[in-house]
């Protein structure tokens, strides 16, 4: 699970990168930027849900 963690991880950072020079070039393509949004969010909520896996509950 932690090599999966970290494979999302890249990705997410990657995604970051690809969206930052996207935005760079005038015009860009604003269906190709969502898609890429929709990506990193989808793989930011799959990063939370692996992370709380690994973490232990907390009893408070």
């Amino acid at each position: 699970m932690k090599a999966r963690l970290a494979d999302l991880k890249t990705e997410h950072r990657d995604l970051d990168d690809v969206i930052a020079r996207l935005l760079e070039k005038a015009p860009f393509d604003q269906l190709q930027l969502q898609r890429l949004k929709k990506r990193k969010l989808l793989l930011k909520d799959d990063i939370l849900r692996l992370e709380s896996r690994l973490l232990p509950d907390i009893i408070a």
